[in-house]
């Protein structure tokens, strides 16, 4: 085709030469119809000047054959895209019957529903051979490893294998064993510190009871418990409880030189309210009297080193309540916790704060210091008996708990000692 159009505007250009196109004249193009084309007809006749074509008709006939020559690459271009087609779809469906059959019967059958865009296909085909790639790859793998493992011989194989198993049995005794030790590590510690304490509070007895000359107190409340450091070990337990209480008074004389704060000097827990009754001053706050957890704070000041003589009154109606040291009152007040009535068959601690009834201890919150003759009453002393008792002219023991030996235990290193007179105290004052 391109020889053709070649020669013919060959021809073209020498015919122009020889003779010059009168001025103003113009090419005149037939248009074919396409029928005549694709039925193969013949191309019009030429017409001829002395037996010769003009060049003019020569290179309309040079366009008409480029025409029908494109006309005829074009239906062979379509035959061909028709056959690509075809065939692609075969090859697409020839895809999809091996895919349904590496699935089993029941795979889902694709073979009237398949792109028909030769770009799909095309992508479906480098995904298929990227498929087969990657098995090749995994069967070349699984080959190494198995001509591997023939390289060995098959007694060491099964000797190797015996002696994984023996280490990983040793393995499994040995973290077993190291259990077993941790546990007996830990039982071993608790049973060493409870027999620790034992032995501590056995040799503190002991010396309490040869610095008495071994003997009893001079009287039953000849005595104070004292409690040295600020643990949450060291306590006093009073072995009688309380009845239900609509009024209290509670005295004691304390002496103590802690900082900051004396700490608790006694507290009373029950099931479900462990500040049924608490004295304390912790840290820089001021000492606090609770009544079923609400607080009164109480103007009094005994951190001086010198014994004090305290005392606290309670009245359910309204929540009265007064505050005493060394016999004179320094404080009243209500509306601390009016028409509750102190609830019976709790735990009264000496030294320590309950978290929980009867323990739980925080040593933050421990009495550091000395107390002695601490007695309970059911009611509310007056002005004068209070008076009386701080001023050494009375000895009234509480009615319903008295300060008396054999209802007062020491625990974790705290001891009962012989207490200095009421006068001793009062020179102390």
């Amino acid at each position: 085709m391109l020889a053709l159009l070649t020669a013919g505007l060959a021809l073209a250009v020498a015919a122009g030469a020889q003779d010059s196109p009168v001025p103003g004249s113009r090419f005149v193009c037939t248009a074919l119809p396409p029928e005549a084309v694709h039925a193969g007809c013949p191309l019009p006749a030429m017409p001829m000047q002395g037996g010769a074509l003009s060049p003019e008709e020569e290179l309309r006939a040079a366009v008409l054959q480029l025409r029908e020559t494109v006309v005829q690459q074009k239906e062979t271009l379509g035959v061909q895209r028709e056959a690509i087609r075809e065939l692609t779809g075969k090859l697409a469906r020839c895809e999809g019957l091996a895919a349904g059959k590496a699935r089993g019967a029941g795979g889902k059958d694709t073979m009237g529903d398949l792109p028909r865009d030769p770009g799909q296909v095309v992508e479906q085909l480098g995904r298929s051979l990227q498929t087969l790639k990657d098995r090749l790859e995994s069967l070349e793998l699984q080959l190494r490893t198995n001509v591997s493992n023939a390289g060995l011989p098959s007694d060491f194989r099964e000797v190797l294998q015996r002696r994984l198993g023996e280490l990983e049995r040793q393995l499994l005794r040995k973290v077993a064993e190291l259990e077993d030790e941790k546990s007996l590590l830990h039982n071993e510690t608790s049973a060493h510190r409870q027999k620790t304490e034992s032995t501590l509070n056995a040799l503190l007895q002991r010396v309490t009871e040869l610095e008495r000359g071994n003997s009893a107190f001079k009287s039953p409340d000849a005595f104070k418990v004292s409690l040295p450091l600020r643990t949450n070990y060291l306590y006093g337990k009073i072995k009688k409880t309380l009845p239900e209480l609509y009024a209290f008074t509670i005295c004691l004389w304390l002496r103590s030189s802690a900082s900051p704060g004396i700490g608790t000097p006694f507290s009373y827990a029950v099931p479900g309210q462990a500040n049924e009754i608490v004295l304390i001053e912790w840290g820089n706050n001021p000492i606090e009297l609770l009544i079923n957890d609400k607080v009164a704070q109480l103007p009094l000041f005994v951190s001086d080193g010198k014994w004090h003589h305290i005392c606290v009154t309670w009245t359910t109606r309204d929540g009265m309540w007064e505050a005493f040291q060394d016999g004179e009152r320094l404080g009243t007040g209500e509306n601390l916790a009016p028409w509750h009535p102190i609830k019976p068959g709790g735990v009264l601690i000496l030294g320590q704060e309950q978290d929980t009834v009867g323990g739980r201890f925080d040593a933050t919150q421990a009495f550091v210091g000395e107390l002695s003759q601490f007695n309970i009453w059911d009611r509310v002393l007056r002005a004068q008996e209070i008076i009386n008792i701080a001023n050494c002219s009375t000895n009234m023991p509480g009615n319903i708990i008295p300060w008396v030996d054999n209802n007062v235990d020491v625990f974790g290193g705290a001891s009962k000692w012989p207490v200095e007179t009421c006068e001793e105290r009062l020179l102390d004052l």
